[in-house]
């Protein structure tokens, strides 16, 4: 797979998924939305084990939501893995440059996160009056007081202070990213990908709380696919010839 604004690249086992649109910081239109969930749909379908999840450009990671294009159909929490699409392969996100609002959601939910010395996190959204929500999942992922400064206070974090409060696994010089990020993905692709998956499964469904947000958006999933299925469209048409409906439960 490989489009304008995200690309899919796989080699030995290993994908990149990148998200490709630098002119605009990487900023997540509805296009980048759909492609980053087209890309997590294909690695589960494809003969991956893991996948990198990183940006072009050296500027932003991703600056969030892009205001002139927002994410609606599909909505943001459509391309997060865990919540939108379910990923039982390990991810790495790979972050340089700013990485801003929604977009720290999708490094949050990854699995290994790793960032350079150019890396800029920071949550806005309390100081320009929007939110989502999804942030609030933090909260169950990093000591207390910390994802609360985070999420309240829109002050930056570097890389090491990201590091230091247990944002990223890693913080590394400029120029060794992507090195840091396969030396995981090689480790993971030759694991046994039964139990990397039964474990993403077990923390992911039993051990990690879900925010508000995240209820909400799983909930939502489910009445999207019924609403977006070929029976609801098959039983429109069925009720407006009256006739009996042929389903085909998809």
């Amino acid at each position: 797979m490989s489009s304008d604004l995200v690309t899919y690249e796989s080699n030995e086992g290993i994908a990149v998924i990148t998200i490709n649109r630098p002119d605009k910081m990487n900023a997540l239109s509805n296009g980048v939305v759909a492609s980053i969930r087209d890309a997590f749909i294909k690695l589960n379908e494809s003969d991956d084990r893991c996948a990198i999840v990183t940006s072009a450009g050296d500027r932003a990671f991703s600056v969030g939501a892009d205001l002139k294009d927002p994410p609606r159909d599909p909505e943001l929490w459509e391309c997060m893995p865990g919540v939108g699409v379910n990923v039982d392969k390990p991810l790495i996100a790979a972050v340089k440059g700013y990485c801003v609002g929604g977009a720290y959601c999708l490094v949050q939910f990854c699995d290994i996160a790793i960032a350079d010395e150019t890396a800029d996190f920071f949550y806005p959204e309390a100081q320009i009056g929007f939110c989502g929500g999804l942030i609030a999942g933090l909260a169950a992922r990093l000591p207390h007081k910390i994802a609360m400064e985070f999420m309240l206070s829109g002050k930056h974090f570097s890389a090491q202070r990201a590091y230091e409060t247990c944002m990223v696994n890693k913080a590394v010089p400029k120029g060794q990213l992507m090195e840091t990020a396969m030396d995981y993905a090689t480790i993971f692709r030759d694991s046994a990908p039964l139990v990397t998956g039964m474990l993403k499964r077990f923390v992911r469904e039993e051990v990690v709380n879900r925010g508000p947000s995240e209820l909400s958006a799983l909930a939502r999933k489910d009445l999207l696919a019924i609403t977006r299925s070929e029976d609801q469209q098959e039983g429109g048409r069925a009720f407006r010839e009256k006739r009996k409906p042929v389903f085909k439960g998809r």
